[in-house]
């Protein structure tokens, strides 16, 4: 009887095993396609362009203000 009980153990195991290799199959396409997705879409082609942007000054662009008279 004791054999028995530990196959069935066994048994309902496997199956959890075989369902997570699939499950976990199914995540990793998943992860594939966003990551291909996100590569031909642009998301990786200019990297430092915002921490660039944080460091220079755009003291050219200067609005005068609407208040302001030019006589």
């Amino acid at each position: 009887m004791q054999l028995v009980s530990t196959l069935q153990i066994i048994h309902n195991n496997m199956e959890v095993i075989f369902l997570l290799i699939i499950v976990s199959l199914g995540f990793i396409t998943l992860l594939a396609v966003v990551l291909f997705w996100a590569i031909r879409s642009g998301q990786f082609d200019d990297m430092e362009k915002h921490g660039h942007s944080i460091l220079m000054d755009k003291d050219d662009e200067v609005k005068p203000d609407k208040n302001e008279s030019t006589d």
